[in-house]
């Protein structure tokens, strides 16, 4: 049934030859890898907005300044990233980028840091898409978290069905939006060239406000700086690129650049001449589109394609992180299992997780995007510092034929991004002090995983371990629970091994069940030892351990192996294991920690 229904979900295995059909050309990638950052023009000009309106609805108009501000560090970003995918084609963005120019400990804050953010990036873009849903239909808003919570289940399930098949769907939402955006921009445009849009609804540029402050400024800036969130995933994801995947990267992230300059300048200008006030159920975008067209089509139609791009802006995450789990999986500083490809040839276990940690920060936050956004944003301003710093050492140390255009860019690109990093620790610390603890304890976890791996690779490398000592014989231990044709097919199996070293261990809670035992056993299996071991405190573990023990010590004199085998029978149906006390599995998983011990389970299966 559960393989039934995964075929369903998931669909039929592919073979390991059809990876190439598994990769991307520009239109796909240009919807699955650029919706998190075109999502975000939905609510970066809004946190812009919320900041402004602490000293009052006059200080609308520095919106408009901020905004030029964030298209500058657009640019310097898009600039600075293409030279990272002509540098580092394989991907891996600024973890490896940092890693190679800057040394281990910065890399790993770049991926510790982009792991977090990609996880951020799924909880806030679904908890963003629920919000413009019940902004448009109030009386969904108590179920914001289940609602959130289905969206992240449906995405996972639609990513695990492969690269290729999630970006043709992806597509049509993420070029709808992007056409809504423009007909909303458009005709806002229109209507205020017409005369049709009142121009007393905002304040003139350059009206004085009183409270106004560059502290107040710089944290409008930092808000507004959250929709270029995303803009480094096309460097992460170079290898889902069809050939020549740089080129194709390069020309996808120039795409995205102009598309979400032009839209976030859009809604920003457009909000700011519409007076926009942000409200606590009403998304910005959603008063702009009721003001240009009333309650209608046209309104309801972007609000669709807003929730959408800003649930599938999810999607983004799910490309990038399984290729930094990868990245970082094979550097040693995460579980190997990141490493492994799906039936759909996806990096499943990275998409499953991240789908799981996702669920459990939109339920922790109760779906709130104002309390995920500074999170996010500062979670991935610290892999842009480190990136673009990794590159300016690079040019530095390598100095390659007209490197020095590219150090600008770079620098730039490196000063803003940390000033920007600064700027959310200095204005918005209450909200991004938690990264303080979690990024050292991700680091942290990152060491303990590295030296296990090490550790376990120093033991069981040929060359550094010790000869293994000669095995003369083996001695056998079969717990026994009763006379049946399970301990019998058991006895069968060991008397295959050793018929002459077997020991069965009984364990009784009763003296009088003892005696009556042995008494069975001898006619039954005389030419097997039968050792019983009366347990008063009717524990079966402890004196099993202290008799294997007891043996393990003797045969080891001897260099003879001590083998339990473990008699267990398997039900016909798998809910048939909840009707027994299991003891096999018991017994099994405490002997599995015994050193010099083997531990063999000989099955039994019921045909009723």
């Amino acid at each position: 049934m559960f393989s039934s229904l995964k075929r369903f979900l998931i669909g039929r295995p592919l073979k390991s030859t059809e990876l190439g059909e598994q990769k991307l050309n520009k239109t796909k990638a240009l919807a699955i890898l650029s919706s998190d950052a075109l999502s975000s023009v939905a609510y970066g000009p809004e946190q812009i907005l919320i900041v402004l309106m602490t000293v009052g609805a006059a200080a609308i108009w520095y919106s408009i300044p901020i905004a030029v501000g964030v298209l500058i560090l657009l640019l310097a970003l898009i600039l600075s990233y293409r030279q990272i995918i002509f540098s580092y084609p394989h991907g891996g963005g600024a973890y490896v980028v940092s890693k190679e120019n800057l040394g281990m400990l910065p890399g790993l804050i770049a991926g510790g840091s982009l792991l977090v953010d990609y996880i951020l990036t799924v909880a806030v873009s679904v908890s963003a898409g629920t919000d413009a849903i019940t902004s448009a239909f109030p009386s969904l808003h108590p179920y914001n978290v289940l609602i959130a919570i289905f969206f992240v289940l449906c995405i996972t399930t639609l990513n695990l069905r492969g690269v290729t098949e999630s970006a043709s769907i992806l597509a049509y939402p993420v070029y709808l939006f992007v056409l809504a955006l423009f007909i909303l921009i458009g005709v806002g445009i229109y209507h205020i060239l017409t005369g049709a849009v009142a121009s007393n609804l905002h304040a003139s540029i350059g009206t004085p406000v009183a409270g106004i402050s560059l502290f107040l400024l710089l944290k409008a800036f930092a808000s507004g700086s959250s929709a270029l969130t995303g803009v480094e995933a096309i460097s992460n994801a170079i290898p889902n690129f069809k050939h020549s995947a740089p080129h194709n990267a390069a020309k996808t992230l120039a795409a995205m650049g102009t598309l979400l300059a032009l839209l976030f300048s859009g809604i920003v200008f457009l909000a700011f001449y519409y007076g926009i006030v942000p409200a606590a159920e009403v998304t910005v975008v959603s008063q702009i589109a009721e003001q240009t067209f009333g309650r209608h089509f046209m309104y309801f139609f972007i609000q669709g394609t807003t929730a959408l791009i800003l649930i599938l802006a999810a999607n983004t995450g799910y490309s990038a992180f399984p290729l930094l789990a990868v990245n970082l999986a094979k550097d040693k500083f995460i579980p190997r299992m990141f490493t492994i490809r799906g039936d759909r040839l996806g990096y499943s276990n990275g998409i499953i997780i991240l789908g799981l940690l996702s669920i459990v920060l939109i339920i922790a936050f109760e779906g709130k995007t104002e309390h995920l956004i500074p999170l996010y944003a500062v979670g991935v301003f610290i892999p842009f510092t480190l990136s673009q710093t990794g590159m300016v050492v690079k040019w530095i140390r390598q100095k390659p034929a007209g490197w020095f255009p590219k150090l600008i860019i770079n620098t730039t690109g490196a000063l803003i991004s940390l000033i920007v990093s600064l700027m959310f620790f200095f204005t918005k610390f209450t909200q991004v002090w938690p990264i303080l603890i979690f990024l050292p304890l991700i680091i942290f976890l990152f060491h303990r995983i590295k030296q296990h791996y090490e550790a376990v690779g120093d033991q069981l490398r040929l060359a550094s371990c010790e000869p293994a000592v000669p095995i003369e014989g083996n001695v056998i231990i079969v717990p026994v629970a009763g006379l049946t044709h399970v301990v019998e097919n058991s006895l069968n199996y060991a008397k295959s091994l050793s018929p002459h070293q077997i020991i069965a261990v009984h364990i009784p809670f009763e003296r009088d069940e003892e005696a009556l035992f042995e008494e069975k056993w001898a006619k039954w299996q005389p030419d097997v030892r039968l050792v019983t071991l009366h347990s008063p405190y009717r524990s079966i573990i402890n004196p099993l351990t202290k008799f294997i023990d007891t043996v393990q010590r003797k045969a080891g004199e001897s260099n003879y192996q001590v083998t339990v085998i473990i008699p267990q029978f398997i039900p016909k149906k798998g809910w048939h294991n909840i009707l027994h006390n299991q003891s096999s599995l018991l017994i099994r998983a405490h002997l599995l920690y015994r050193r010099n011990v083997i531990v063999t389970t000989v099955p039994y299966h019921l045909t009723k």
